[in-house]
C-alpha cells in the first residue's frame, strides 16, 4: 500500500482521538443533520471530528474548528475502497468547508448562516449513475449555501431550510430542507430532503442519532431512500472537544 494510503488510514481512524474531551463536554450544537447544514456553528476553541463510512468501502474524515466566534473552518479527506479486501485503495482529493453564523435568531426569526461545503459523495459513477471505473461523483459538492434554522412546534424539534449553488454557479441552484428531533437527550430522529431542483436529482435521507456520551454521537442513516441500487446505508461517528 502506498504511503498516502497509510496516511489516509491514520487520519480517518485516529484523528478523533488527537484531542481529549473534558468530562461533560457537550455536543451542544447540531451543525449538520446528515448532509444538510444547519445554521448552528461550533463554539470558539471547539473541534469536531466526523468519520463517515459509506458505499464501496469509502471512509471520509471531516475536521472542523471554531476559530472565531460564529466562524468555523474545516477540511475533509476520504479513502475509496479502504474498508474491505480491495487492492485499489484510492485517496480522493481533499475538500474544505467553512461556515459563518451571521444571525442567532429571535422569538420570530430563525438563525441564519452562510458557508461553503466542498464534500462530494458516491465516487466512481458514470453519467448513467452506474458504479464503474470513472473519476466522477454521484453527488456534486454543495458549494456555497445559506441556511435557516429554528425550533418549531415543540421543544427539541428543529427545522432547517436553505439553498445552495455548486461551485458558485447560479445555473446550478438547489434547495434543501430537513428536521431533527431529540428525545430525552439520548436519541435523535433525522430527516432531510436535499438537492431539490427536480425529483430525479433530489435526495431523501433518513436516520437516527445515538448519543453515546456528552461528546460522542453515532449516526445510522439511509441516503437516497427509495432509489433502488442508488440507496446507500451510512454509519458516522462524531466527536466534539475543545482545543
Amino acid at each position: 500500500m502506498k504511503m498516502k494510503h497509510w496516511i489516509a488510514c491514520l487520519l480517518c481512524l485516529f484523528c478523533p482521538f488527537a484531542l481529549q474531551a473534558a468530562q461533560g463536554d457537550p455536543i451542544s450544537l447540531e451543525t449538520l443533520i446528515i448532509d444538510v447544514p444547519t445554521a448552528e456553528a461550533l463554539d470558539r476553541y471547539q473541534a469536531s471530528f466526523l468519520t463517515r463510512a459509506y458505499d464501496h468501502g469509502t471512509v471520509m474524515e471531516s475536521i472542523d474548528f471554531g476559530v472565531y466566534p460564529r466562524i468555523n473552518i474545516g477540511v475533509s479527506i476520504a479513502a475509496h475502497e479502504l474498508v474491505g479486501s480491495s487492492d485499489d485503495v484510492r485517496v480522493l482529493d481533499p475538500d474544505f468547508q467553512v461556515k459563518w453564523k451571521i444571525y442567532d435568531g429571535s422569538l420570530y426569526l430563525p438563525a441564519i448562516a452562510i458557508g461553503y461545503d466542498g464534500r462530494r459523495y458516491g465516487y466512481g459513477y458514470d453519467e448513467e449513475r452506474f458504479y464503474s471505473d470513472t473519476d466522477e461523483y454521484l453527488d456534486n459538492r454543495k458549494g456555497g449555501y445559506i441556511t435557516f434554522t429554528r425550533e418549531i412546534i415543540v421543544p427539541g424539534l428543529n427545522a432547517t431550510a436553505g439553498l445552495n449553488f455548486s461551485d458558485f454557479d447560479w445555473k446550478e441552484l438547489y434547495w434543501f430542507t430537513g428536521m431533527y428531533y431529540t428525545i430525552a437527550d439520548k436519541i435523535g430522529l433525522l430527516a432531510e430532503w436535499d438537492n431539490i431542483r427536480n425529483v430525479r436529482d433530489s435526495r431523501l435521507n433518513l436516520g437516527m442519532r445515538f448519543y453515546l456520551h456528552p461528546s460522542l454521537a453515532l449516526d445510522a442513516a439511509v441516503r437516497r431512500v427509495g432509489r433502488g441500487d442508488e440507496s446507500e446505508r451510512i454509519l458516522q461517528i462524531r466527536y466534539v472537544t475543545n482545543f
